[in-house]
């Protein structure tokens, strides 16, 4: 692999980077020194969920202060504002599979360090324009990957079943919140997201940008399940994902709708927000 080729040296930036990680936000939120003592990949397991659980309770009470308390009624309709009760399910379902999740940065972290993906330290390595290339088919793979994957969960009803069914008892737009973008059976949320790690053994990817995108899937995620249509082309925004959730057969993609339009999935949305 490309990271491999540098030698030891190299792969040891990749270490002192997560390590660095680790001192920044274990010493901040661990009592004591007991952390210091663990593996190094465990040390990282645990930074990502202490950085998981924050940005996803973080963003979630914002988002839901902003659109349900703030800005009450201006962008969604009375009718659809989920109840707390729905809500608090959702965290829960998210907070018990959080841990789950925040294995597979870990995973990747690891492999990284290790030298078997193809990812580089600094962009000045490949240069600006060719780390703009790179990202672009990452995304383009990642899209992929995840329109596929989510689509299979559909498709292959012992899947649906186990997995994603946990998903999908949010199947309304009272029932769909911010919160809801990780309440996921822990499996069904890896599979979803691992396109993103299997795009290191593929593309050059640069390291701090692989760690950027892992963790902004959360607000990611809630953006897609706040009900509020932004109407920005081609973005698979939350007034195509809500029909997802509706008809269960459409808008399977993730970034864009790109995916569906090419593979006849694709659906519009229909107005379901208030008119202003």
């Amino acid at each position: 692999m490309a990271a491999a080729a540098h030698g030891g040296d190299y792969l040891g930036r990749f270490v002192a980077e997560t390590g660095w990680y680790n001192e920044i936000v274990l010493s901040a939120v661990a009592p004591g020194n007991w952390w210091r003592g663990l593996p190094h990949p465990v040390q990282s397991w645990l930074r990502n969920c202490v950085g998981g659980y924050l940005l996803y309770y973080i963003s979630g009470f914002l988002w839901c202060f902003v659109i349900y308390y703030w800005k009450r009624h201006a962008y969604i309709p009375k009718d659809a504002i989920p109840t707390n009760e729905a809500m608090k399910k959702q965290i829960i379902v998210a907070s018990k599979a959080m841990p789950f999740y925040c294995a597979l940065p870990a995973v990747s972290e690891y492999m990284i360090e290790s030298g078997w993906t193809r990812c580089f330290f600094n962009i000045s390595e490949v240069g600006v324009p060719m780390y703009f290339i790179n990202l672009a088919l990452y995304l383009i793979f990642v899209e992929f990957g995840i329109y596929w994957m989510h689509r299979e969960l559909h498709d292959i009803k012992p899947l649906y079943k186990y997995l994603h069914a946990t998903h999908h008892i949010y199947n309304k737009e009272n029932t769909l919140s911010p919160f809801a973008g990780l309440a996921f059976h822990p499996v069904d949320g890896i599979l979803q997201a691992i396109p993103h790690v299997f795009a290191l053994f593929i593309f050059p990817t640069h390291f701090r940008t692989h760690i950027a995108l892992i963790f902004l899937e959360a607000v990611w995620t809630a953006n897609i399940h706040d009900c509020i249509h932004g109407k920005v082309w081609p973005v698979m925004g939350a007034g195509y994902h809500t029909i997802h959730h509706t008809t269960y057969r459409h808008n399977y993609g993730h970034y864009t709708i790109w995916m569906d339009w090419m593979f006849g999935t694709l659906r519009e949305p229909v107005d379901i927000l208030k008119n202003e």
